[in-house]
């Protein structure tokens, strides 16, 4: 997980046990709605994002030709072990913080929080301005509160035409923003009071409708917790 101009990254996982919070149904970016198990997060140095994505593209390349896509080894098909739900470099939009005393974004991926929330929202018309401006003035700050310390906001970016072939590239992502929320308590905690009625707000915004919204907790670096929870 390090890699150049990259200065923070965490990995999330998503166990059975959580998956039923997910929505909406018939999620136009996790189908089927439970796919999509783990969620690896990075932070890019200001600036550097174009050589980040030429890197990893070049990366992954080399990877694959070594046979190492694959833990089968040579000639295998990596859609056989696992696929891609939403792949994407994002510009950071900005930061929705519970109050003064929450670490700013620069250290939210080192955080104990006990768990992650992310919403991939589509905007009516395309228009990303005026969501953003939504989210930001009027819905985050009522989320924000209580066990959600700090949500972030992105705006995904077109993946290159040479991705690898196995990355799925969502449409309409000039028209999306993409939240994360960071929690001080396990997302069953926290769902009822910030999350269960996200898809009716959002809505009822005129500015946009829920992608998809699904829960996940921290994995455990460097052991294999949780891969007997993920079906």
């Amino acid at each position: 997980m390090v890699m150049p101009w990259m200065f923070s990254c965490r990995r999330f996982v998503s166990p059975r046990s959580i998956q039923h919070l997910r929505g909406p149904i018939g999620s136009r970016v996790a189908e089927p709605l439970e796919a999509g198990k783990y969620i690896g997060i990075y932070w890019i140095n200001d600036g550097r994002i174009e050589d980040h994505e030429q890197w990893s593209l070049g990366a992954n390349r080399r990877l694959h030709a070594e046979g190492r896509g694959s833990y089968r080894g040579h000639d295998q098909n990596p859609l056989e072990e696992r696929s891609h739900v939403f792949t994407s470099f994002s510009d950071f939009l900005g930061a929705t913080y519970r109050d003064d005393a929450v670490p700013r974004v620069v250290h939210t991926l080192v955080q104990p929080y006990k768990g992650m929330v992310i919403q991939v929202i589509d905007a009516k018309d395309g228009n990303r301005a005026l969501l953003d401006a939504w989210l930001t003035n009027d819905y985050l700050p009522s989320v924000v509160t209580g066990d959600v310390a700090v949500a972030t906001r992105f705006a995904p970016r077109p993946l290159p035409p040479d991705k690898l072939a196995h990355v799925r590239e969502l449409d309409g992502v000039d028209g999306i923003v993409t939240v994360l929320h960071f929690l001080e308590s396990t997302p069953e905690d926290a769902w009822d009071q910030h999350f269960a009625q996200a898809e009716e707000q959002i809505a009822a915004s005129g500015f946009g409708s829920l992608g998809v919204q699904a829960a996940f907790i921290p994995t455990n670096h460097g052991t294999n917790d949780y891969t007997d929870q993920l079906f």
